[in-house]
């Protein structure tokens, strides 16, 4: 039998963009359900993965940064809030093949931390050998380590929300992919769902990652989905890739697009990614393949960085769908034509680390409230010509 339910807000997306929204309006005093293809985690979904970083460094960008503070202090109350260590504050190693120069990623990075009164610790070619002894000597010779920083368990911290959700009240409902939006002249009234079931709302956000332009076609000029390959590797010697002796890095990222993690303490796994252009891809028609291409690239990066991982196996590779923008900021606004409308997406692959933050943000988006950062993320036109702004990203030749 279809249903027909009725609530304040309707949130299209499961991910952590539109659970963390759910959390706060819910907190705000609204009737809220949550919509999603499901099973939760969704397996294609960007947020769904065994980890994501957690860093404040941006380059020269300070608000940026200043975002990210506010997200790494947050952290800590999630752990406590959702009752485990989701987020591991292990440090953040940032180094470089050649000195760290003025105008890169690294080098502005350092010093905006420093002017904002952080303690990065400088690293010279012999202080990474020692310290971090899995990086090749030599190849290496600047950068340095952040101890405020480190990763988090990004799947899990999605089956947490979720279930945590729920136990605020909220109505989660997997298995109910949203096939259309209904609306009542320039206005929309809710959702309809591929079971044939009808939900309506005061307001709807449509936060649905990758497939957030199938359902809001006026945002598809400015959006794009990119994959970028992501490998799990088994070590042969694991204490050589654990906390204190490795732990997150970016490898010359700027120019290689190289990231990667420690021993991860459930999966018992190095996982290694490229944060680079990626690979255009359609959601639903296209395949999320790793390419040969790919893992010849991979091995080529570990024979000259990670000796001990040039040959460990590959435990399983996937390929994470980023919602890019022209300048890689994120897409937090009500619709400008729609009223009852919001749409949240635009990760542009850095977005997981803002999670405690992304429901206020969003949230104030729309409540239409006052916030400094949403003139950041509004509705706005802008051109494939614009240079990204997240300083990070390898901008290197698409895969």
């Amino acid at each position: 039998m279809h249903t027909e339910k009725v609530y304040d807000l309707l949130v299209v997306g499961a991910g952590i963009f539109g659970l963390t929204t759910a959390l706060e309006m819910k907190a705000r005093g609204y009737h809220v359900a949550v919509l999603d293809p499901g099973p939760l985690p969704h397996p294609l979904a960007a947020s769904t993965d065994i980890s994501k970083i957690v860093r404040m460094e941006y380059g020269s960008d300070e608000g940026y940064m200043e975002l990210a503070e506010r997200a790494y202090a947050s952290w800590f109350q999630w752990n406590e809030m959702l009752g485990d260590t989701f987020f591991h504050d292990v440090g953040v190693t940032m180094l470089t093949r050649a000195p760290m120069a003025p105008g890169e990623f690294e080098y502005e990075s350092y010093s905006l931390l420093r002017r904002r009164a952080h303690t990065p610790e400088r690293l010279s070619a012999e202080a990474i050998t020692q310290r971090f002894p899995a990086w090749k000597a030599g190849a290496f010779v600047d950068g340095f380590f952040h101890a405020k920083g480190g990763y988090v368990e990004s799947g899990r911290v999605i089956e947490a929300i979720a279930r945590f959700s729920q136990a605020q009240g909220i109505n989660l409902y997997p298995e109910h992919k949203v096939e259309a939006l209904l609306k009542e002249g320039q206005q929309v009234r809710g959702v309809c769902t591929s079971t044939g079931d009808t939900f309506y709302a005061e307001h709807v956000l449509v936060a649905a990652g990758a497939w957030t332009s199938l359902l809001v076609p006026d945002i598809a000029p400015f959006v794009k989905a990119t994959g970028h390959p992501i490998f799990h590797l088994k070590p042969a010697n694991p204490d050589l890739f654990s906390p204190p002796n490795f732990v997150v890095f970016t490898a010359d990222i700027g120019h290689t697009g190289w990231y990667g993690f420690p021993l991860h303490p459930r999966e018992g796994v190095i996982k290694i990614g490229n944060h680079g252009v990626g690979q255009k891809l359609h959601p639903e028609r296209d395949k999320r393949v790793v390419t040969d291409s790919d893992i010849e690239q991979l091995r080529a990066f570990l024979a000259t960085t990670f000796p001990a991982l040039q040959d460990a196996p590959i435990v399983s590779t996937r390929r994470c769908l980023y919602v890019d923008t022209p300048d890689g900021d994120f897409w937090i606004d009500r619709h400008p034509q729609w009223a009852g409308l919001t749409v949240a997406t635009g990760d542009s692959g850095h977005g997981f680390k803002f999670a405690p933050i992304l429901g206020e943000l969003i949230a104030d988006a729309i409540e239409g409230k006052p916030n400094r950062w949403l003139p950041h993320f509004h509705w706005r036109n802008v051109s494939w010509h614009t240079e990204k702004k997240e300083a990070s990203r390898y901008k290197g030749s698409e895969n």
